[in-house]
Protein backbone atom coordinates (compact mmCIF):
# COMPACT_ATOMS: atom_id res chain seq x y z
CA UNK A 1 0.00 0.00 0.00
CA UNK A 2 2.68 2.05 1.18
CA UNK A 3 4.68 1.74 -2.28
CA UNK A 4 1.74 2.18 -4.39
CA UNK A 5 1.29 5.52 -2.61
CA UNK A 6 5.16 6.40 -2.98
CA UNK A 7 4.73 5.48 -6.79
CA UNK A 8 1.80 7.78 -7.69
CA UNK A 9 3.48 10.67 -5.99
CA UNK A 10 6.43 10.08 -7.63
CA UNK A 11 4.45 9.75 -10.98
CA UNK A 12 2.03 13.31 -9.87
CA UNK A 13 5.39 15.06 -9.08
CA UNK A 14 7.06 13.38 -12.95
CA UNK A 15 3.44 15.17 -14.41
CA UNK A 16 3.83 18.30 -12.64
CA UNK A 17 7.61 19.29 -13.53
CA UNK A 18 6.79 18.12 -17.39
CA UNK A 19 3.63 20.95 -17.59
CA UNK A 20 5.75 23.39 -15.52
CA UNK A 21 9.22 22.77 -18.29
CA UNK A 22 6.85 22.59 -20.73
CA UNK A 23 5.58 25.80 -20.30
CA UNK A 24 8.45 27.62 -19.96
CA UNK A 25 9.89 29.48 -22.84
CA UNK A 26 13.04 28.59 -24.31
CA UNK A 27 15.06 31.13 -26.69
CA UNK A 28 15.46 29.98 -30.28
CA UNK A 29 18.77 29.99 -32.02
CA UNK A 30 19.92 33.30 -33.98
CA UNK A 31 21.49 32.47 -37.11
CA UNK A 32 24.03 35.91 -37.47
CA UNK A 33 23.59 36.81 -41.55
CA UNK A 34 24.40 40.37 -41.64
CA UNK A 35 22.28 39.96 -45.09
CA UNK A 36 19.35 39.70 -42.80
CA UNK A 37 19.79 43.17 -42.02
CA UNK A 38 19.79 44.32 -45.80
CA UNK A 39 15.97 45.91 -45.28
CA UNK A 40 18.47 48.12 -42.73
CA UNK A 41 21.17 49.48 -45.41
CA UNK A 42 19.36 52.60 -46.75
CA UNK A 43 18.23 53.65 -43.62
CA UNK A 44 21.55 52.88 -42.06
CA UNK A 45 23.72 54.66 -44.70
CA UNK A 46 21.33 57.58 -45.02
CA UNK A 47 18.93 59.72 -43.00
CA UNK A 48 15.90 57.83 -44.32
CA UNK A 49 13.41 56.23 -41.66
CA UNK A 50 13.64 52.37 -41.57
CA UNK A 51 11.13 50.25 -42.26
CA UNK A 52 9.24 47.81 -40.07
CA UNK A 53 10.60 45.05 -41.78
CA UNK A 54 13.47 47.17 -41.20
CA UNK A 55 12.93 47.01 -36.92
CA UNK A 56 11.90 43.51 -37.27
CA UNK A 57 15.05 42.38 -38.67
CA UNK A 58 17.31 44.63 -36.37
CA UNK A 59 15.27 42.81 -33.43
CA UNK A 60 15.63 39.63 -34.58
CA UNK A 61 19.26 39.91 -35.44
CA UNK A 62 20.05 41.72 -31.87
CA UNK A 63 21.99 38.98 -29.89
CA UNK A 64 24.83 39.01 -32.59
CA UNK A 65 24.91 42.90 -33.64
CA UNK A 66 27.99 42.76 -31.05
CA UNK A 67 29.54 40.21 -33.51
CA UNK A 68 28.95 42.36 -36.22
CA UNK A 69 30.57 45.33 -34.80
CA UNK A 70 33.84 43.81 -33.99
CA UNK A 71 33.80 42.52 -38.00
CA UNK A 72 35.96 45.30 -39.28
CA UNK A 73 33.72 45.17 -42.68
CA UNK A 74 30.46 45.91 -41.00
CA UNK A 75 31.61 48.21 -37.90
CA UNK A 76 31.45 51.26 -39.92
CA UNK A 77 27.54 50.24 -41.11
CA UNK A 78 26.23 48.77 -37.29
CA UNK A 79 28.59 50.97 -35.07
CA UNK A 80 27.48 54.74 -37.26
CA UNK A 81 25.35 57.69 -36.19
CA UNK A 82 23.50 56.54 -38.81
CA UNK A 83 22.56 53.13 -36.98
CA UNK A 84 21.89 54.45 -33.53
CA UNK A 85 18.93 56.24 -35.06
CA UNK A 86 17.92 53.71 -36.22
CA UNK A 87 17.87 51.67 -33.34
CA UNK A 88 16.53 54.40 -31.44
CA UNK A 89 13.61 54.56 -34.01
CA UNK A 90 12.77 50.85 -34.07
CA UNK A 91 13.16 50.95 -30.21
CA UNK A 92 16.02 48.68 -29.48
CA UNK A 93 18.74 49.02 -27.16
CA UNK A 94 21.72 49.77 -28.53
CA UNK A 95 24.56 47.34 -27.27
CA UNK A 96 27.27 48.14 -24.87
CA UNK A 97 30.26 45.40 -26.36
Amino acid sequence: MVKAMWVSVVALMAAILLVTVANIPVAEAVTCLPSELAPCAEAMTSYSRPSGLCCGKLREQKPCLCGYMRNPNLRQFVSSPNAMKVSYICKIAFPNC
